[in-house]
């Protein structure tokens, strides 16, 4: 397995993780995070979805599909963006910009491991 599909199966895991928390319990997360606890099921339902999301990450890691690698450079990168905005406009308390500290090293790792690999090649 290269480098990057170990960043990237170590990102899935993580996200499997937050996933099950999430839709178990939600409200640990929640409250963690600064945010109001709830009992609608929309944020089991984001569970599901970062469950999923966990599923690509570690298929495509599997399988080394490089491409999928670089678009999730990318999109990582820019999530910590719109974590910072809403701790900004108030909508939640700066705990929450931890998750995106956690994609924005992954995706720092994921990025130099490409890069690495492109130079070897």
């Amino acid at each position: 397995m290269t480098q990057a599909a170990k960043s990237i199966l170590v990102f899935g895991i993580y996200l499997a993780a937050v996933g099950v928390v999430i839709v178990l319990a939600p409200n640990v997360l929640l409250l963690l995070l600064g945010l109001p606890g709830t009992n609608e099921v929309w944020i089991r339902v984001v569970g599901v979805l970062t469950l999923f999301l966990a599923f690509f990450f570690i298929q495509a890691a599997r399988q080394n599909v490089t491409e999928f690698f670089r678009w999730t450079v990318y999109v990582r990168s820019v999530f910590i963006l719109f974590l910072a905005a809403f701790v900004l406009f108030g909508l939640a308390g700066p705990t929450l910009i931890l998750f995106g500290v956690i994609d924005l090293l992954g995706a720092i790792w994921t990025g130099l491991a490409l890069r690495s690999a492109a130079k070897g090649a």
